[in-house]
Order: C-alpha cells, then structure tokens, then sequence
C-alpha cells in the first residue's frame, strides 16, 4: 500500500490548487443548456453508473424497478439543477453521488412514477442487463446497500484502471506482455511463472520480474490519479485507495 502523504491544513490551501478533473466534469454538467454539459453528464454516467445500480439493486430488491430508477436518477441529473450546487469542498465524489441517488429515491421517485416520467425522455447508454450480471458476480447476500455501493466502486475504480493501463500497452505494442504479465497487479489464479513468461517473451526471467515490477509501479502510479479525480484534496488519496481495498478484504 503506497505510504501516507503528509497532511496539510485545507484551510491553508486554496481549491483552486486542486480542481480535480471529475469534479470539473460536475461542474460542467451542471451548467445547463449546452452540448457541453450534456456530454460531461454523459461521461459521468458512463463511468459511474454501476455502484449506483448496485445500491438501487440492493436496495429495491426488484430488477426491473432497481433498472428504472438507475436510468431516471441519470435523466433527471441531465434534466435538473441538481448539480448546480456542486462543489469540491463537499469531499469524496462517490459520496456526494450516493447522497444525491439516496435523496432522489427518498423524496422524488417509486417505480411507477419512473417508468412514467421517464419514457419520454431520450434514454442514457446505460447496459443494465449487463451491469446485472456484473454485480451478481460480486453480490453478497449481508451487503447492505451501501456496501454494496462502495464495493462497486472499488471494482469499477480498479476496473478502469486496468483498462489504462491495457490500452498502454496496447498502443505501445506490447498487448501480449500485458496478458502474460496482467496477474501481477490482479491477483488472478493461475498467472503464469516468471519463467513461463520470459520463455513466451524471449527474454530472461529476471527481465520478467523487472517487467512486472514495472508493470506494479505504473498500476499504482494510475491508481493514485484516478483516486486523485475523486477526491477533494490530495491529501485524501492514500486514505481514500486504504478505504477502497478495506471495502473490498471485507466482502
């Protein structure tokens, strides 16, 4: 885990010196009325859909109803002023989204109002079917909707990281690398020896280790800016990557 970075006072600092890029994408998507805004929200949904049909899924019970309301909370940020008030000082971006879907299915929605309300609007490109079949693979029966929305978090987080990193390879040509070398960053079973992976890449079994090392430090090094995107200060990084792999040893 990497080491904690020292702590400064927020108040000493000026938000301007960390205006992560996912809270700009917020930002942007609240100013309503343009392409602009409608394309960040549209980014937004792309990215962070899945932990939150998680907590409907949990939550609700009912696919159908749990897929409703996922699909009309996204429609309704796209319709709405609700992230007008958004602000970084506000912390962790996951929590300002789960306090935003819990005050949605709270004050404003049930199933048949979403179905509703929603059918004529153009509807987001959320895959619900198969955001269903991802989080049964990781559903437990104890997890409370919260967890259950903090650990697809963790996935989904950790996921994108790995797709960086893939994609680097890709591009750098080295898409065979990335496969034989992949279970030293996921722990996946049954990942290769170092000596199976120097024989299949013509190189030395040290030169595999060297490889996985830095294949290590590059996932850390994307880990940290990734985790930076959702945070309000940076400060908060190492805290928050020790709370992501906690939520995820604890299933």
């Amino acid at each position: 885990m990497p080491a904690s970075t020292p702590r400064h006072p927020r108040a000493s600092r000026p938000a301007a010196q960390f205006a992560t890029t996912q809270w700009s994408i917020v930002l942007r998507a609240g100013k309503r009325g343009g392409r602009d805004a409608e394309e960040a929200l549209e980014r937004l949904c792309e990215r962070y859909w899945l932990p939150l049909y998680a907590y409907a899924r949990r939550r609700m019970g009912n696919i159908d109803e749990a897929q409703d309301l996922t699909q009309a909370f996204f429609a309704r940020l796209l319709e709405k002023d609700v992230l007008a008030a958004a602000s970084p000082n506000r912390g962790r971006f996951r929590a300002f989204l789960l306090a935003a879907l819990k005050n949605f299915l709270a004050n404003e929605w049930d199933r048949k109002q979403a179905r509703k309300r929603g059918g004529g609007r153009a509807r987001l490109p959320l895959d619900l079917a198969t955001g269903e079949s991802r989080i049964g693979l990781v559903r437990s029966d104890d997890l409370t909707p919260e967890r259950a929305y903090e650990r697809q978090w963790a996935l989904t987080l950790l996921g994108l990281v790995v797709s960086r990193l893939e994609d680097e390879f890709s591009k750098a040509g080295k898409t065979r690398h990335f496969e034989l070398l992949k279970g030293a960053i996921t722990g996946e079973g049954g990942a290769p020896a170092y000596s199976t992976i120097a024989a299949a890449l013509e190189i030395s079994e040290e030169a595999a280790r060297q490889a996985a090392s830095r294949l290590r430090k590059r996932y850390r090094e994307l880990l940290r800016a990734e985790v930076a995107e959702t945070v309000a200060a940076p400060e908060d990084i190492d805290d928050e990557i020790r709370g992501l792999f906690e939520v995820l040893a604890t299933q």
